[in-house]
């Protein structure tokens, strides 16, 4: 069933347009116009007194719809923030000063230039696990776990450079030192991947947005933050008491017992108006994650038959990575070249948008794309590559 059509103001905003980054800036499905339009009536209508009704209906629903896609148990484990960057800081003031952090060499660009502006002032050390050799990875990074210190263990579900799936994370994070905090960063997991989080709900924290996969844009950022750990974190803000804003603090800073723990100040409620929207369609399209899922391969796997029927130079099979049938991969398809910028920039002249990682080529599948959509792609790639070798 094709479901375009429910994009299709976005679409049509330029229909020239091919759109194959979903796992960056997705397209809003229609149904977020009128949320949005919703917060500019809350906002006029009620003024300061909206807050009781974000904070009565808006949070709660938007933190259940959450809980559900991850398998979580309790929705009041859930904070949200304008992006996941503000929630990682403030996990990281909940830890001892100078932490020790092991991760990996593939994370997220803002949480990497954090880091690595911490370790410039001694104010942490990180130990970073090679992802590649792909293969190897689980081995190396659990043999770090049980053999390396850490006051946080930081590992993203997907990896934003390759697309590549950590298989058994919760094997693999059973090796984290018992009083080791241990954070997923889940962008490129949440509504792309069947995520139960639910064995793993009261030890690991996991963050993600809607930017990408969820649909409802920027501002809808979220922390599970599991009951017990990092009680009093020190980037801290009012909306952290909103329920409890005028009782005097006693013997020091208070802190509510679960999610809102990690709450900053005043964030605004739109984005959470769109991600509610977006998770009601979903439900009454009868469309789960694992369908989502499901859409994105059967695209990536049109485009990989293609490729291996027609071959492209420096868009052959080959150069996938993770390659292909090593391990499994989120909703988009990394291609290592050394043309990678060159081929974004060609593909971006004839209004077909990918986006580049250095030497890696990303291009992504979601929802609003269709079979005939793999097949243009595969116009434009023949013509972009024509005069490029297979670097």
């Amino acid at each position: 069933m094709s479901h375009r059509h429910h994009f299709s103001q976005a679409l049509a905003a330029r229909p020239q347009r091919l759109h194959v980054a979903a796992h960056s800036h997705h397209p809003w499905p229609d149904v977020t116009r009128e949320a949005h339009l919703r917060a500019w009536d809350l906002a006029t209508a009620r003024l300061d007194e909206k807050w009781e009704e974000v904070f009565g209906a808006i949070v709660p629903e938007a933190a259940g719809h959450v809980a559900r896609r991850l398998g979580l148990p309790d929705p009041t484990t859930i904070a949200f923030a304008g992006h996941v960057h503000e929630l990682f800081v403030r996990v990281l003031s909940a830890l001892p000063v100078r932490p020790r952090v092991l991760t990996t060499d593939a994370e997220f660009h803002s949480t990497e230039r954090q880091l690595r502006r911490l370790e410039e002032d001694d104010l942490a050390t990180v130990h970073r696990v090679a992802v590649e050799p792909f293969a190897s990875f689980p081995e190396r990074f659990a043999e770090a776990l049980d053999t390396t210190p850490a006051d946080l263990v930081l590992v993203s579900q997907v990896l934003f450079t390759s697309g590549y799936v950590i298989p058994d994370l919760p094997g693999l994070l059973a090796h984290a030192p018992d009083d080791a905090l241990v954070l997923i960063d889940g962008y490129h997991g949440y509504m792309a991947l069947p995520t139960d989080l639910g064995p793993l709900a009261d030890r690991v924290f996991y963050t993600s947005g809607s930017y990408k996969y969820g649909m409802a844009g920027e501002g809808a950022a979220f922390l599970h933050a599991p009951p017990g750990w990092a009680p009093r974190p020190r980037n801290t803000g009012w909306f952290a008491m909103f329920d409890a804003r005028d009782a005097p603090d006693a013997g020091g800073v208070a802190y509510p017992t679960d999610g809102g723990r990690f709450r900053g100040a005043t964030l605004d409620p739109t984005p959470l108006l769109r991600l509610n929207a977006v998770q009601r369609w979903l439900d009454e399209q009868g469309l789960d994650v694992a369908a989502i899922h499901a859409h994105a391969l059967a695209l990536q796997q049109r485009l990989l038959d293609a490729l291996a029927e027609r071959p492209r130079g420096p868009l052959a099979p080959e150069a996938v990575i993770p390659p292909v049938g090593v391990a499994d991969r989120g909703n988009f398809l990394t291609f290592r070249t050394a043309h990678a910028g060159t081929l974004q920039a060609r593909l971006a002249a004839r209004e077909v948008i990918t986006d580049r990682r250095g030497d890696r080529l990303r291009i992504g599948f979601g929802l609003y794309h269709e079979p005939a959509d793999v097949d243009a792609l595969v116009d434009h790639l023949a013509a972009v590559t024509e005069d490029l070798d297979g670097a």
